[in-house]
């Protein structure tokens, strides 16, 4: 499945159904091209963000947002302080990954 394995599975349902609506490109031409299945698209097209996924999206804003504060200049171990001073619960592995 290559880098649609690893994407962020609300932005693959946006782009199939882009094709659709924008270029006219029918859903299953659009998974197959992919490398997903049609039962996988219509699952996840309703479906409700996981916990995880709430909580890693609200780690990367609060990460952008130290990253702001500081001008940029802040690398991932002094963000991490910043961070679990704030009470979060994360390893500097993370914040460190793209």
């Amino acid at each position: 499945m290559g880098e649609v394995a690893v994407a962020d599975p609300a932005s693959v349902v946006g782009v199939i159904s882009d094709f659709r609506t924008e270029h006219g490109i029918s859903h299953p031409v659009s998974c197959r091209a992919l490398g997903v299945s049609e039962s996988w698209f219509y699952k996840h097209r309703t479906r409700q963000p996981t916990r995880r996924e709430l909580r890693r999206q609200h780690l990367i804003e609060a990460v952008k947002e130290e990253s702001d504060t500081s001008g940029g200049t802040y690398g991932s171990p002094k963000i991490w302080i910043r961070l679990v001073r704030q009470g979060w619960r994360v390893s500097v592995n993370t914040i460190a990954k793209p």
